[in-house]
């Protein structure tokens, strides 16, 4: 068995379709054989395969070769920066629609919702009550926050989302943090593509190392937090926070333990388009930490994820859990 864990969608019910009234709902069609998102005023043309019905979905999954898709929304659908009313609404259109989606596929979906983060308190209400009932195991949230009255976007690590936080590890949700795709200021990051290439990874790396380093997974040992990308350039700074933390005050102002430790923590998808890079993941992370990643339907996923950990050889243990053990540890219920 296969399970992908880093899959995307948008709910039918969130289209312009559903509420042409709405300009801010996304429009998706297809032109020449090409799917075009339209949002926000631009066209979008990065989603090679089916992102909104859910029988394409499935069919271009199961020809990659899994066998269960953990949903979540398209990472822009979170809208941290409506107000919170708009967002919370927003919020539960997607949420009932995967809802639904998990319940009548249960051999082949399941689903992550969102939360209003720009409010953590009601983001930690809201996270409570959604897995009381089936068809959602936990929550796609953004590696960085639009608050209101906040000049720029905050990370995961600021002391505001204790409640989240607290909630998430109570209920024992997955936690799944995605790059908003929004880029940094600098103006490099539109050349090249490189607000994807190295701006997504690198919004991940800031945020996973502001949790460490604000002592979230130290306080909340038992957090199930799954990083996209591969936990982007995290791995490779584990020296440099380690280093620091054994010196700098200021490193050293809210953890305790090594940095190292709390980073062992995360789990972290197959994302790494690098066969010797997602082998020294699996060797510093463990294979009980690792989860088969595909990003679907993005130009920058993974074809054949599976595929890529099989190429490695690994134990077959070590194989098993990656594949399909330790996402169905992370996500499974009852439905």
């Amino acid at each position: 068995m296969v399970v992908d864990t880093h899959a995307h969608i948008i709910v039918p019910e969130i289209t312009r379709e559903y509420g042409p009234e709405e300009s801010w709902r996304p429009r998706v069609y297809w032109e020449e054989g090409n799917q075009i998102v339209e949002f926000g005023g631009r066209q979008i043309r990065s989603t090679v395969h089916e992102f909104v019905q859910i029988e394409g979905i499935l069919e271009a999954q199961a020809a990659a070769g899994i066998d269960v898709t953990l949903l979540c929304p398209w990472v822009t659908l979170l809208r941290y920066g409506t107000e919170v009313e708009e967002g919370l609404r927003t919020c539960r259109i997607q949420n009932e629609a995967l809802r639904r989606l998990a319940q009548a596929y249960p051999e082949k979906i399941r689903a992550l919702g969102c939360v209003p983060l720009q409010d953590p308190q009601l983001a930690a209400e809201e996270l409570c009550e959604m897995v009381k009932e089936p068809g959602l195991c936990g929550v796609e949230v953004a590696a960085s926050v639009i608050v209101p009255q906040e000049p720029s976007p905050v990370y995961l690590g600021d002391e505001r989302f204790a409640p989240f936080w607290e909630a998430a590890e109570e209920t024992g949700a997955l936690i799944f943090i995605h790059p908003t795709t929004r880029g940094f200021d600098a103006p490099v990051f539109n050349e090249y593509y490189l607000w994807n290439v190295v701006g997504n990874p690198l919004e991940t790396t800031i945020t996973a190392a502001h949790m460490i380093m604000a002592g979230v997974m130290e306080k909340h040992p038992r957090l199930k937090v799954l990083l996209a990308h591969g936990g982007g350039a995290l791995p490779a700074l584990r020296g440099r926070l380690n280093h620091a933390h054994s010196f700098q005050p200021q490193a050293r102002a809210r953890l305790k333990e090594a940095p190292q430790e709390s980073l062992k923590r995360f789990y972290f998808d197959t994302i790494t388009h690098d066969e010797p890079l997602l082998r020294q993941l699996i060797e510093f992370a463990g294979a009980d930490h690792v989860v088969v990643g595909s990003d679907y339907p993005f130009d920058m996923g993974v074809q054949h994820p599976a595929e890529t950990v099989r190429n490695l050889q690994l134990p077959a243990g070590d194989e098993a859990r990656i594949l399909s053990g330790n996402a169905l540890g992370l996500i499974e219920k009852e439905f």
